[in-house]
C-alpha cells in the first residue's frame, strides 16, 4: 500500500516532527476505552465525514487486519452519511477496496 505524498513529505523533511505526533497518537490509543477495531472504525468515519481520501484505503485494510468486514467498514464509513454528504459519499468505494483486492 502506497503512502501519501504528504505523509512521506514529512517523514523525509520532519522526522522529529512525525515521531512526536506518532507518539501522541500512540498514548491517546493506549489510554482509548475503544478496542483497538472499533477505534479504527471510527477513525474511518473521521476520515470519510472531513473528506480525506487518500487514508481510506489504508486504515480500511487496517480495520480488516483487526477483523472488520466490509459491511463495517461501509458502515463506519456511511454514519456521517447525514452531516457530510457527499464527502462521504466519494469515501464509499475507496473503504471497500482492500476487500475487492481479494476478490481478484
Amino acid at each position: 500500500m502506497a503512502m501519501s505524498a504528504g505523509f512521506y513529505t514529512v517523514m523525509r523533511e520532519a522526522p522529529e516532527t512525525l515521531q512526536a505526533w506518532l507518539q501522541a497518537d500512540k498514548v491517546m490509543q493506549e489510554h482509548s476505552a475503544l478496542d483497538a477495531k472499533t477505534a479504527e472504525l471510527a477513525y474511518l468515519a473521521v476520515l470519510a465525514a472531513l473528506g480525506l481520501e487518500k487514508g481510506i484505503v489504508f486504515h480500511a485494510a487496517e480495520a480488516k487486519k483487526m477483523g472488520a468486514s466490509r459491511a463495517e467498514v461501509l458502515s463506519a464509513v456511511l454514519v456521517g452519511l447525514p452531516a457530510a454528504g457527499m464527502r462521504v459519499m466519494e469515501c464509499a468505494a475507496e473503504v471497500v477496496r482492500p476487500f475487492d483486492e481479494d476478490e481478484q
